[in-house]
């Protein structure tokens, strides 16, 4: 049997979409556990979560998705880590082929896909057209694209949770420090799903302000 791997979802309120998220990362075919990171969620995502039978770790009060993805970290039984959004859907295949790539390469420490945007079908017209998505496929952050060795966390750390966002910029600015390698490879491996609430729509001027300060650190490391 292939080596355990952790799909880790942060999620607050999402009932909507979160059960297509669990479908596509169960549809993998590969030796999974879900861990599903509630974040004090009002409507029926952990009622959702636990009929598939995922793994629920709950939030008594709102702490963000960095927070969730550290909490996922903590109890994660695989040797593989992979966060995924839950509005988000993995494509076929994917994580098998991130496996493969990264499993039999010890040099790499994790192992990018691409990702791909997708206007929700319940995303009103006017709304798309005030909302353009990218055309072609881009290197994903995190949601589903990305496959790490759980070892690596015990070298450059968990995530900063004084971050909103941005968590992802200081990952990839300690994997750098640390000499550890990411390999890119250029496939499809989730799409984005693109609707009204998406967290980096909503949470825009707090994102802009995270990368500003990890742009300050980084500029004080190098002086």
């Amino acid at each position: 049997m292939k080596e355990l791997i952790s799909v880790i979802i942060p999620v607050k309120d999402g009932g909507k979409y979160i059960d297509k998220a669990i479908e596509g990362i169960f549809a993998q075919d590969m030796n999974i556990e879900i861990i599903v990171v509630d974040d004090a969620s009002s409507d029926n995502t952990v009622e959702i979560a636990e009929s598939y039978g995922c793994k629920v770790v709950r939030h008594e009060v709102t702490k963000g998705p960095v927070a969730g993805k550290n909490s996922g970290l903590k109890v994660a039984g695989g040797k593989y880590i992979l966060f995924h959004d839950h509005d988000d859907i993995m494509t076929e295949g994917a994580i098998k082929k991130l496996y493969d790539e990264l499993s039999y390469d010890d040099k790499y420490s994790a192992v990018q896909a691409k990702v791909r945007d997708f206007y929700s079908d319940d995303l009103p017209e006017e709304e798309r057209v005030k909302t353009l998505i990218k055309q072609e496929p881009y290197w994903g952050l995190f949601t589903g694209s990305t496959l790490i060795r759980k070892k690596t966390f015990d070298i450059i750390g968990y995530f900063n949770e004084s971050l909103t966002a941005g968590e992802i910029i200081e990952w990839q600015s300690k994997m750098d420090s640390n000499g550890l390698k990411i390999k890119k490879i250029d496939f499809v491996s989730t799409m984005r799903r693109i609707h009204s609430s998406n967290y980096g729509k909503t949470n825009q001027n707090k994102e802009f302000k995270d990368y500003a300060a990890i742009l300050r650190a980084k500029l004080k490391k190098q002086i």
